[in-house]
């Protein structure tokens, strides 16, 4: 019989699914059955069959080049591949092939491909916000969908420990615990670890209750896993299963996981540090938010040039108390250039200012001072400044200004006048010598003086985007503001600077407005308005 010595199971079946002859490899394969089997090729055989008898035109040709389609299915513990050979009239004859291993090679391609998609999302997901927090909850919510029924994520913070909890079903929680890592056998290790020490399993009986919860009865082992940081560890990943011993791949998947999660933990953390750093230093570079003087209403604006910028070179100060004289100072300044550098430099300058208000019944002394410092500095930067130094005189506010490079400040009378400080001076810096002159002023109740840097004169735009805002069109919008709150005044000298820029390039803006209060307040120097 044709075939009947060849290594492949070869079969001929008549429509009714008859077999009319095998080969010795197919009789061995198949028991010698009488009707084609199993249930998989017979079912194919019958659906071939059809189509075959089928009138032309009517779908008998199976596939789009007129061959019968190979079908696969299990032969007991094997796995074969039938390709059908038309044998004329209604008969049709098998090939069997053993594609067992081929089978296998695709599973364990196809787990590989599915296990590498995986630790992709997992990484882009670790790796997707710089939160700490969120960062521990997703580390712990990844171990559960891929390697575990509940997974807790430890990180040492000083002498206590972040833990996130994660359970199959639930929602990520995090608890600050004071724990000791002894209690459970290589937690210690795993923490303190770098590089990591291999994964220690532990008996669930052995694990403290912070570990293991509730609801875990079906939990067969514990595994403890160091998470591999920048040169120190992260942290440790604690997974509780209903298994012992990792698949292959889950070893793979593990393997590569913690360390992502470690690097991810690791970079949140650097990132939150150094946040709480830059937040520590910005608090000293920031003006005040609410400044408050006894003896006269102020109220300031602020805004640093740059989307999202918090500090700049403009800057503000109140002190309540200065000079000898137990007076009040308000400086205004700004430090050439912009950004980051003009910021520390401001941040000096606020901190000598300080320095020198007892000296501040002499805006002189106080303006060469600052100039001997600048000077020292190896960075060639400058800085322009108004001084205003505050106090009562009866029921008026008197103020002594003494601008030095900066725009002169502008005082608003009840009548709606407009008056320019009749003061100026070189700018701090840059010359061996300063000189100023300081000019007094009178406030009646309801007048204020509006200090301001050149950020809001000198904001671009109008109808062709390139006009500056200038001083005279400060000047007529400051008439109209006759007799209203230093707050509500410097609200308004924001808003035009900024409705003028529009959403192009600005400076940075920094406004202080001084206001003579309409009630004088109770002291010495203070009573009702005569």
């Amino acid at each position: 019989m044709l075939g009947e010595d060849t290594p492949y199971p070869m079969l001929v079946a008549d429509a009714s699914g008859a077999v009319e002859r095998a080969n010795a490899a197919a009789r061995s394969l198949l028991g010698g059955a009488a009707m084609i089997g199993p249930e998989w090729l017979a079912r194919a055989h019958h659906e071939l069959c059809a189509r075959l008898a089928a009138p032309p035109g009517a779908g008998s040709t199976p596939d789009a080049e007129g061959e019968p389609r190979p079908v696969r299915g299990p032969v007991g513990e094997r796995v074969f591949e039938a390709h059908p050979v038309h044998a004329g009239r209604d008969r049709v004859t098998w090939w069997l092939v053993d594609v067992t291993e081929r089978e296998h090679a695709m599973e364990v391609l196809r787990a590989e491909r599915d296990s590498a998609a995986s630790m992709v999302a997992a990484a882009t997901e670790l790796l997707s916000s710089l939160n700490l927090d969120r960062c521990l909850e997703a580390v712990a919510r990844l171990a559960v969908t891929h390697l575990a029924e509940a997974a807790r994520v430890v990180v040492p913070l000083g002498r206590r420990y972040e833990v996130a909890y994660h359970d199959a079903g639930g929602e990520a929680v995090r608890r600050n615990l004071d724990l000791d890592p002894r209690d459970l056998p290589g937690l210690a290790e795993a923490l303190r670890a770098f590089p990591p020490v291999p994964a220690r399993w532990v008996d669930p009986e052995r694990a403290p209750g912070w570990v293991l919860g509730e609801g875990h009865d079906g939990i067969r082992s514990v595994v403890v896993i160091s998470l591999p940081g920048y040169g120190l560890p992260a942290g440790a990943l604690i997974l509780l299963r209903g298994s012992t011993g990792f698949s292959p791949a889950e070893e793979v998947f593990a393997r590569l996981f913690v360390a992502r999660a470690g690097t991810a933990i690791s970079i949140a953390r650097v990132y939150a540090e150094q946040g709480a750093v830059t937040e520590t230093l910005m608090a000293d570079l920031l003006p005040p938010m609410t400044p408050y003087l006894d003896v006269a209403d102020v109220a300031a604006r602020y805004r640093a040039a740059g989307h999202g910028a918090l500090v700049g070179g403009d800057f503000y100060d109140v002190h309540p108390v200065a000079g000898s004289g137990g007076t009040a100072l308000v400086v205004l300044g700004d430090v050439s250039g912009k950004g980051l550098e003009a910021a520390v430099l401001t941040g000096k300058i606020r901190n000598t200012l300080r320095a020198l208000l007892p000296l501040a019944d002499d805006h002189q002394r106080v303006l060469e001072r600052l100039n001997e410092v600048l000077l020292a500095e190896s960075s060639p930067r400058y800085v322009t400044l108004v001084l205003a130094g505050v106090g009562r005189r009866g029921p008026r506010l008197e103020l002594r200004l003494t601008s030095a490079g900066h725009p002169p400040p502008m005082i608003v009378r009840n009548d709606g006048r407009v008056e320019d400080a009749l003061t100026r001076g070189t700018l701090i810096g840059l010359l061996e010598e300063v000189t100023s002159v300081t000019e007094t002023v009178l406030l009646d109740p309801g007048e204020t003086c509006l200090l301001y840097s050149d950020g809001v004169i000198e904001a671009r735009g109008g109808p062709l985007g390139d006009e500056l805002f200038g001083d005279d069109r400060l000047r007529e919008e400051l008439r109209q503001c006759a007799g209203m709150p230093a707050a509500a005044l410097a609200e308004r000298v924001q808003m035009l600077a900024s409705q003028w820029a529009g959403e192009r390039e600005r400076d940075d803006i920094a406004i202080v407005a001084i206001g003579a209060p309409r009630e004088a307040p109770d002291g010495p120097d203070g009573g009702p308005p005569a």
